[in-house]
C-alpha cells in the first residue's frame, strides 16, 4: 500500500440522467426517470422522492408523481462514456475501468508532471464538467476500497479525499452497508447481531465473522472493516465473468415466458463470450423476487466452453429447480453469467478431440458472422421473433 492518498475512484453521478439533463435544458432541476416499465437510475430529485434503480415506474410514479419519464438512448450514454475515459487516460495511464461510468485512477509519480492527488483530482473534475457537461464525484485514498467509499459519501458531485492518518476515523464510523459486498440479506445477518458500524465489524474476531456469513465473505469483510486492501490499480485485466439481466413487471408469468427471457439472455452472454475469445466453466442464474430477495444458482460445467446451447441447457436446468421458489414467490428480474473464465485457444488442432469445433459451434460462428456484419436484429431464434427482447446496455470491452 502506498504511503500516499494517490488512488482515485471516479464515479459520474447519475449518469443516464445527467446525459437526459445535459441534453435537454427542460430537464435540468427537475426529478427526471430514465426507464420504460422499470427505473434504470433516476436524478438526485428523484432519488429525494424515494426513486430507486430496479424499482417498477408504477411505483416510483406513486413515490414522485412530478418526475418526467424518459427512455434510455444507450447510444449516447456510450458516446459520453467514452469521452469521460478519454479524460480518464490523459489524466493517468493507470486506469481500471469498473463500469461505463466508474474507474480507478493511480496518479502516484506524477506530482512533477500534474500536481498533488488532490489537484489532480480537482482538474479532472473540472475536465469532465467543461468537456463533457457532466457531475463527477472523486475519492481520493491510499486503497482503493477507501477511494470507492470516498466518492460515494461525497456525491452528488463532489470531492473527498481520505488522509493516511484520518482513514480509521472516516472508516469506522460508516455504516456497514458502505462495505463492498455488503448487500441487503448480509447487512441484515451482521445488523441482527448488533454490528452495524464498521467500526463494530473491526472488533470481531475473523473466525467469528466467517460464522455469521461464509468463509469468503468474512475474511473479505474482516480485511475491509480493518482497513486492508492491498490490491493495485490493474490495467488492461480482463473481466473474471460476463453476465446480463432483466428486470421483469410484477405479476403472473408463464414458464414460457420466462424461458423466452432467458434464451435472450444467454444468446447475449454466449456472443460477448466468442467476441471476446473465452470459455466458461461456471454458469449463474439469479433470481430477484417480489419481496426484492435474491437467490443465486450455479453449476460447473464437465468442460469449459462458449457453445451457447450448453450454456443455455444449464441454466434451463438451473430454472427448473427455481420454478418452485417463483411460483411461491412471484419474479421481477432473472440474470445470466458465466464465470471462472479462460481465453480460448486459437489453435483448435492443440487442443483435445471433445474440444474441436463442432456442428453447434459452427452454427453459433455463422450467427455471430451475420450480426456483425448486418446487426444484431438480422438474425435470431425463433422463440424471439416478435419479442421485445430487452435493451443492449453499452459495456466496457470484455
Amino acid at each position: 500500500m502506498s504511503p500516499e492518498a494517490t488512488i482515485l475512484h471516479a464515479d459520474l453521478d447519475a449518469f443516464y440522467a445527467s446525459v437526459e439533463q445535459r441534453d435537454d435544458p427542460r430537464l435540468r432541476g427537475r426529478p427526471v426517470i430514465v426507464g420504460a416499465g422499470v427505473v434504470l437510475t433516476a436524478s438526485y430529485e428523484a432519488r429525494a422522492c424515494g426513486v430507486r434503480g430496479a424499482m417498477g415506474l408504477t411505483q416510483a410514479k406513486r413515490l414522485c408523481p412530478q418526475a418526467i419519464v424518459v427512455e434510455p438512448r444507450f447510444a449516447a450514454y456510450s458516446d459520453a462514456s467514452k469521452a469521460v475515459f478519454e479524460i480518464f487516460e490523459h489524466t493517468s495511464p493507470l486506469v481500471e475501468g469498473l463500469s461505463i461510468d466508474e474507474a480507478f485512477l493511480d496518479v502516484r509519480g506524477l506530482g512533477l508532471l500534474s500536481g498533488t492527488p488532490t489537484e489532480i483530482a480537482v482538474k479532472l473534475r473540472q475536465d469532465v464538467r467543461e468537456r463533457v457537461g457532466l457531475p463527477i464525484s472523486v475519492g481520493v485514498a491510499r486503497t482503493k476500497f477507501l477511494a470507492k467509499v470516498a466518492s460515494d459519501v461525497a456525491k452528488p458531485d463532489g470531492l473527498l479525499v481520505v488522509p493516511p492518518d484520518g482513514e480509521v476515523a472516516f472508516l469506522h464510523p460508516l455504516t456497514v452497508e458502505h462495505l463492498w459486498g455488503v448487500g441487503p440479506a448480509t447487512a441484515s445477518k451482521l445488523r441482527a447481531r448488533g454490528l452495524t458500524t464498521v467500526g463494530n465489524l473491526a472488533q470481531v474476531a475473523e473466525a467469528a465473522l466467517t460464522g455469521i456469513v461464509g468463509r469468503a465473505s468474512g475474511r473479505h469483510l474482516h480485511a475491509l472493516a480493518n482497513n486492508l486492501d492491498p490490491r493495485p490499480v490493474y490495467v488492461g485485466r480482463r473481466r473474471r465473468s460476463i453476465g446480463s439481466q432483466r428486470a421483469m413487471r410484477r405479476g403472473p408469468k408463464s414458464i414460457r415466458a420466462i424461458d423466452t427471457t432467458l434464451v435472450a439472455l444467454v444468446d447475449g452472454v454466449c456472443r460477448r463470450l466468442r467476441a471476446g475469445r473465452r470459455i466458461c466453466h461456471t454458469v449463474m442464474l439469479r433470481l430477484r423476487f417480489d419481496d426484492f430477495s435474491r437467490v443465486t444458482r450455479s453449476h460447473t460445467l464437465a468442460q469449459a466452453t462458449a457453445q451457447t446451447q450448453i450454456v443455455l441447457v444449464a441454466a434451463r436446468g438451473l430454472l427448473v429447480a427455481a420454478m418452485p421458489l417463483i411460483k411461491s414467490q412471484g419474479l421481477t428480474l432473472v440474470g445470466v453469467s458465466v464465470g471462472n473464465l479462460e481465453d480460448d485457444s486459437a489453435i483448435q488442432l492443440a487442443l483435445p478431440f471433445d474440444r474441436r469445433p463442432t456442428v453447434a459451434s459452427a452454427v453459433d460462428a455463422v450467427i455471430d458472422q451475420v450480426r456483425d456484419r448486418f446487426g444484431a436484429a438480422a438474425i435470431t431464434r425463433a422463440v424471439l421473433l416478435g419479442r421485445d427482447q430487452g435493451w443492449s446496455m453499452p459495456l466496457l470491452p470484455d
